[in-house]
């Protein structure tokens, strides 16, 4: 199959930039699997498994996709024809009723569910980004990892449940003192910033932590932190809401809205076993299982099926932020 993947980006990345890493991974093993693989990204990207082609701005998409692809992965709505069998991916929330497209693919069961649909991938890692974690290394602090400065992931619930807790944090993606969204000082001296941190640097940290805190204030459609914090060993707490029931079974973590519940059980973290934790997320979030499902729905729409009975819409309008409750 010849597959064109198109990402209004850069690839690859080295730090943040979910989708983009989703992409990059999907295509890899894509190319294992024996497809053909082209990516449509913008200038600079460079691959070697696949054929990159650089975004022209002033053609249309279908002006731009070679005559050889048989099925073309979009992550954007389709502002116009396509020319060729495709679907969408969709990687974030949508505003209230706003109707998508017929081909469209969710990052999990509730995202889709949220939608009035049934059809999801769950986004996969590539375990050899990471390498296998040391269960041996002395597991000193917990950790939050996300867009500090964006007030949904809720950052400063982390830092109230560690406190009560007794628990060292590092925050992965955010400064203690942050002007970007306003005056944001942070003066709790058991949390450590490491800003916009990747690679081996960010593994290290990871691998050395205890639990992921993560109480969010939306409903997360994924949770890319989720899976890698579990890959590595760590255990997740944080809000029910979203993706995460379905991502962190009571084996793994503890979710509640409630703070004081979020204290009490991460104080017995030692009840969680860090190698349980990681061969969970090996079993059940891999990027070869990504491939595969996808796959599966590229021949559907190949065979002129579309994905969905009809047209997702979002079903109900939520508050911009959801309980967080002492």
């Amino acid at each position: 199959m010849n597959i064109l993947i198109h990402h209004n980006a850069r690839i690859p990345v080295t730090q943040y930039g979910g989708t983009e890493r989703m992409i990059w991974w999907l295509g890899k093993y894509l190319h294992q699997l024996g497809h053909q693989v082209t990516f449509l990204v913008k200038e600079g990207s460079s691959c070697p498994f696949a054929k990159v082609l650089f975004i022209q701005e002033g053609k249309t998409l279908r002006e731009q996709i070679p005559a050889h692809i048989d099925v073309v992965h979009l992550n954007h709505r389709p502002t116009e024809e396509v020319g060729k069998p495709y679907l969408v991916t969709w990687h974030g929330n949508s505003d209230a009723h706003e109707e998508l497209d017929q081909n469209s693919v969710f990052v999990s069961q509730n995202h889709a569910s949220r939608f009035g649909s049934s059809i999801f991938v769950h986004n996969g890692l590539d375990f050899d980004d990471y390498g296998k974690p040391d269960f041996s290394v002395k597991r000193k602090h917990t950790h939050f990892l996300a867009k500090a400065a964006w007030r949904v992931k809720n950052v400063k619930g982390a830092i109230d449940i560690t406190r009560e807790a007794k628990q060292k944090l590092v925050v992965l993606g955010g400064n203690r003192l942050n002007l970007k969204m306003g005056f944001r000082f942070t003066p709790d001296l058991h949390v450590r910033f490491y800003g916009l941190v990747g690679g081996e640097e960010k593994t290290r940290l990871i691998n050395e932590s205890k639990a992921l805190i993560f109480p969010v204030l939306w409903h997360e459609p994924f949770g890319i932190a989720i899976t890698e914090s579990l890959f590595m060993g760590c255990a997740v707490f944080g809000t029910p809401y979203g993706s995460l029931p379905e991502l962190v079974p009571p084996e793994v973590g503890f979710l509640s809205e409630h703070k004081h519940l979020l204290v009490e059980n991460l104080k017995d973290i030692d009840r969680f076993s860090p190698k349980r934790c990681h061969e969970y997320a090996t079993d059940n979030f891999s990027a070869i299982l990504m491939a595969k499902k996808y796959v599966g729905y590229y021949e559907e729409v190949l065979a002129g099926r579309k994905l969905n009975a009809k047209a997702p819409i979002s079903l109900q309008t939520y508050p911009k932020f959801l309980p967080f409750l002492p």
